[in-house]
């Protein structure tokens, strides 16, 4: 019986235990591969800003492009 229960131990440790640990972190890795709802409003709350700020820019540009046409040379 000695035996058998070494067999069985070693078998978990070099056929089942590799294997459980792969297929484990496969998962992980899919898993993390798909952005989370929170991540979304994230990016879509950040790409908001940035469009806000664009045209800040842009209105600032127009408004020195007025007052000072020469602004973009100095």
């Amino acid at each position: 019986m000695g035996s058998i229960g070494t067999l069985a131990i070693i078998l978990v440790l070099t056929i089942v235990a590799p294997l459980f640990i792969v297929l484990h972190f496969v998962t992980k890795w899919k898993q993390s591969r798909e952005i989370s709802g929170d991540d979304e409003q994230l990016l879509e709350d950040l790409h908001a800003l940035s469009q806000r700020m664009e045209e800040r820019l842009v209105t600032l540009e127009k408004i020195l492009d007025d007052e000072s046409p020469e602004w973009r040379k100095k």
